[in-house]
């Protein structure tokens, strides 16, 4: 079974860190989820493992979390 194609979540610029773009794109709600879920390792960027909140993310890139994907769009 292949994956979904990755959402575009537009950003209107071209770049946004992992972080503010995971609670943007309203893949979690709170900042505490979305550092907890990065610290340990949940959240993948182009398909791997990211733990750095600050990762500066480019218009393409792919952020990965619970098996759906989101792909940062301008």
């Amino acid at each position: 079974m292949t994956s979904p194609a990755p959402q575009d979540v537009p950003i209107g610029s071209e770049g946004i860190r992992l972080g503010p773009f995971m609670k943007f794109a309203g893949i979690l709600d709170s900042g505490g989820d979305v550092k907890e879920a990065i610290i340990d390792g949940y959240v993948e960027v182009n398909g791997e493992v990211d733990r750095r909140r600050g990762r500066q993310l480019q218009v393409g890139d792919v952020v990965t979390f619970e098996g759906r994907s989101f792909r940062v769009h301008a």
